[in-house]
């Protein structure tokens, strides 16, 4: 844990130091921000109401999850059809999933918490919570008012994370829901917000590289005070309780009920030929990311590497 949270403190502060580095001020920084967000709004809109309205019977919480700690900072509403995670003096809290999961479309919607948000992290990941764990996460970190989130995506494979990369969101993600999910198969792994993709990780373990492929995972999410954990900007607690919502709780994944074979054999929606890649408009807006939103990608961070690691070669 101690080197898992020295690394972390490490990414953290080289994140901090980067506009002063790399966008020579917040001029920049802010017009980056805008870029992202004027060009992405148009499209952004239409796909996430479309999303949305496939998810008008989502399953009930209480179906498919279940606290994971602090259980009296969840509440839920609309019969269960939406919780609110909250943050105070005392505690955050987070939930997970029942049962366990190898490879699918796995996915959540979630109103992060609005206005001075600083030093809260919000997340939604898959974890086997193993020692030599398989992780795929989301990681909100909350800003002054007025400032922008900052998206962290992460991939843990056998144990080994440290494949960070940032991004600023085209949108304000405090005022909508906003869907972000994990397109999860035995050909690659996609990681999109409002049906877009934001990043791809290939299975290349055909050429010796990592790739989670064999460890079944839960579904986790969580609000907690990532000023105590990793160094960030300390919480104001004048603006507390924080609140990050979430809803459409339904789980379109190989459930583990025997043998993790069973999800291996190749005839779900998501190994069919359509999903084993991205197709001409998502390699195009994938692009479009990397180019106008990403704001620190480790393949390209020679201060921490000598050399990129062996999958970025392989790796949009």
């Amino acid at each position: 844990m101690a080197v898992w949270r020295k690394r972390f403190n490490r990414s953290i502060s080289e994140f901090s130091a980067y506009p002063r580095k790399k966008l020579i001020g917040i001029s920049v920084v802010v017009v980056v921000v805008m870029m992202c967000i004027v060009i992405g709004a148009s499209v952004g809109a239409s796909r996430r109401r479309a999303s949305l309205n496939k998810n008008k019977n989502a399953s009930m919480f209480e179906r498919n999850f279940i606290a994971t700690w602090a259980a009296d900072h969840l509440k839920l509403r609309d019969g269960g059809q939406i919780v609110d995670v909250i943050l105070d003096q005392t505690s955050g809290a987070g939930f997970g999933s029942y049962n366990r999961y190898l490879y699918g479309n796995l996915g959540m919607h979630i109103k992060l918490v609005p206005n001075d948000s600083a030093g809260t992290v919000t997340t939604y990941y898959l974890s086997s919570l193993t020692d030599d764990k398989d992780q795929l996460e989301y990681q909100f970190i909350g800003n002054a008012s007025g400032q922008p989130y900052v998206l962290q995506t992460n991939i843990y494979v056998n144990g080994l994370g440290d494949r960070e990369q940032r991004m600023f969101l085209w949108f304000d993600p405090t005022t909508e829901y906003h869907e972000y999910k994990i397109l999860w198969n035995q050909y690659q792994i996609v990681f999109f917000v409002d049906d877009l993709p934001i990043r791809v990780f290939r299975n290349n373990s055909a050429a010796g590289l990592p790739y989670p492929h064999k460890q079944p995972v839960g579904i986790y999410s969580s609000l907690w005070n990532g000023a105590q954990w990793a160094g960030l900007q300390k919480i104001n607690w004048a603006y507390a309780p924080f609140t990050a919502s979430y809803q459409g709780f339904t789980i379109d994944g190989c459930q583990i009920q025997g043998s993790v074979d069973d999800c291996l054999t190749g005839t779900y929606w998501w190994d069919s030929e359509n999903f084993q890649k991205l197709d001409a408009n998502q390699t195009a807006h994938l692009k479009w990311v990397q180019e106008r939103c990403v704001i620190y990608n480790y393949c390209t961070d020679a201060q921490r590497f000598s050399s990129p690691p062996p999958e970025c070669a392989y790796n949009p």
